[in-house]
This record gives structure tokens, sequence and C-alpha cells, in this order.
């Protein structure tokens, strides 16, 4: 028997909204089930357990997420390190939306500390893993050498803005870690 995508995804975009406004311990999936207009038989039907909705929802937000981040740097105008500055500011302006809660992979992955093997644990870093790559990518192409340590750190600055910018409601603080992005870039790509 095929299952009705539509339904699947109306469940997936339920789970979306609720983990990320209230946190995916805060989110029952009677509260779910009930938000995708659905029974929970029905949503039991498409997901053996809550930790395959949890994955379901970081899973869907892995490609629009990355997208977001190339649209962002292909629109910068500017040498690479302005391109890469460009992401953290795009990332401050929305982080100055009355609804933003941060990068939900990372939330997602603080509620799931305790628990390593959680396929979620797995997309999140995955996900991770392929914006540092895909940084790497851009920084190669500009011939800058010691690309993967650099890729590595421009994330720990990303990263690392999003707890602050949580902490302190302050998006200025994710415009600072670009500014320092863009001058570990500079410094890398004078001494080419």
């Amino acid at each position: 028997m095929a299952v009705n995508s539509s339904t699947r995804d109306r469940i997936v975009s339920a789970a979306a909204k609720l983990f990320y406004a209230e946190g995916i311990r805060a989110v029952s999936v009677d509260a779910v089930a009930e938000a995708a207009g659905v029974t929970k038989r029905t949503l039991y039907y498409h997901f053996d357990s809550k930790d395959d909705l949890i994955a379901a929802y970081l899973d869907g937000r892995d490609q629009p997420n990355l997208q977001l981040f190339q649209k962002w740097f292909g629109e910068t105008q500017g040498d690479v390190a302005t391109k890469v500055e460009g992401i953290f500011r795009n990332l401050a302006r929305a982080a100055r939306h009355p609804k933003w809660k941060g990068c939900g992979f990372l939330r997602t992955s603080a509620e799931l500390a305790n628990m390593p093997g959680h396929p979620a644990m797995r997309i999140g870093a995955a996900h991770k893993k392929k914006f540092e790559i895909l940084l790497q990518q851009s920084l190669e192409a500009e011939g800058i050498d010691g690309t993967e340590v650099l890729a590595r750190q421009v994330r720990l600055l990303l990263d690392g803005s999003f707890a602050v910018v949580l902490l302190h409601r302050d998006p200025s603080y994710m415009e600072t870690a670009g500014m320092a992005a863009a001058s570990l870039i500079r410094s890398a790509l004078s001494s080419r």
C-alpha cells in the first residue's frame, strides 16, 4: 500500500513548526497530530516513533538551509571573504525576526545531547559537515591553502554566533563573527 505523501508532508510541516517554536521535548506526538489535522494512529502509520518524526523534521531543513546559505553567498558582491561575511549578515537579519529561535540543528542536538546515536544527531552532524564542505570548496576555488581547517574555523564562528545570539538576543554578535570569519579568510588570501 502506498503511503500518502501529502499527509506525511503535512505531519512533518506541523512538527517542524512546533519543534522549532517550542523544542522537541516540549512537543507531544498528540500536539503534532492535532496541528496536522490527523489522528495519532495516522501519524504512527507514517512514522514509527517520535524519534523518526524528529529525524524527518531535521532532514526537511537540510537542503533548504544549505540552499539559502549558497544563495546568500552568491548574491553578496565582493571577494570570497565578503561573500562569507554576507552569510553572517543575512543570518543576523533573520535573527532580528521575533519568531527566530536559532539553528534548529543545534537546538535539537542540545536537547538530545545524551543520545549521540539518535538519528536526528546524525542528520544534524551531516548537515553541519555539508556546510563545511561547501565552504571548503569555495575557499579551494580561490587557491587558498589549508581550506579544511579554515572552513572549520568559519563554521565554529557561525555555530558559536548562533549560541551567543540566543543568549543575548543581540544579532550584532553574528555580524561580529562574520567580520572575524572575513578576517581569517583575508589573511589566508594574502598568504597565497
